[in-house]
């Protein structure tokens, strides 16, 4: 029976050993399917990775078992992969914006996943991407652009005056629904995808069919996923600005 650093170890070694040759890591491996096989950014997959390498290849103490070899490939990988982020930012009229949710293994361009889930900027995964751009302990010219150029974006398509709402309704079958209501009051929410070329929040039913507001889909769909939420309050309140006094930018 092998031991549980060796077990360990492992696990480092199957996480190096699935990521491309151009840094991104796929959804699945090995033997990705369909669109298993895009680079993902969906639910944190790609950024998870990442700063777990950061943190094996910095020697964090809870680390301290891995070997310096295994160590140096881990850092290796790390910067392979931020490159790989930073060559999958959408650009626009020659400026920086965010990121789809998946981007093609070998064109780098904004792929979709399910049916629902379109080829777009990215509202909700975005926010992560930014967040481990952020901890960059010295960030270069490249990775502050890249972060610059997606905050803009944030503050630029932020949805105001509006509010989601859970309201009764026996007549449906989880006993409610979900609902846009106008509220000035209301803090700011992103949508989850946006138009690639018309910056539109987009909202998906299972038919593959992009429709302007939440009302428009199914019941399922509309209250079965993540459309709208507050994904970069929290970044562009407080995590943004202490990333720009932590710079001197200030």
């Amino acid at each position: 029976m092998h031991s549980p650093s060796y077990r360990r170890r492992q696990v480092i070694a199957y996480l190096l050993g699935g990521q491309y040759a151009n840094g991104g890591w796929p959804q699945k491996f090995p033997a990705p399917r369909g669109y298993e096989r895009y680079i993902t950014f969906n639910d944190n997959a790609m950024v998870g990775v990442l700063s777990l390498l950061r943190d094996v290849a910095r020697g964090d103490p809870e680390f301290a078992w891995v070997p310096a070899d295994l160590r140096a490939q881990c850092g290796q990988a790390e910067l392979r992969g931020r490159a790989c982020i930073l060559r999958c930012l959408i650009q626009r009229d020659g400026r920086p914006t965010v990121w789809c949710a998946q981007h093609d293994e070998v064109t780098l361009r904004p792929r979709g996943a399910r049916s629902y889930e379109l080829p777009s900027f990215s509202g909700g995964e975005s926010v992560g991407v930014v967040r481990y751009l952020m901890q960059i302990e010295q960030p270069d010219a490249a990775v502050v652009r890249a972060v610059e150029g997606a905050v803009a974006w944030f503050e630029r398509y932020q949805l105001r005056g509006l509010r989601l709402q859970r309201v009764a309704d026996p007549a449906q079958p989880k006993g409610y629904d979900l609902v846009v209501v106008n509220d000035p009051a209301a803090p700011a929410l992103w949508a989850r995808f946006y138009d690639l070329h018309t910056n539109e929040p987009i909202f998906c039913s299972r038919d593959g069919k992009p429709r302007r507001t939440l009302a428009e889909i199914s019941y399922e769909r509309r209250t079965g996923y993540s459309w709208l939420g507050p994904y970069a309050r929290q970044l562009l309140e407080e995590e943004y600005p202490a990333w720009k006094r932590r710079l001197g930018q200030e």
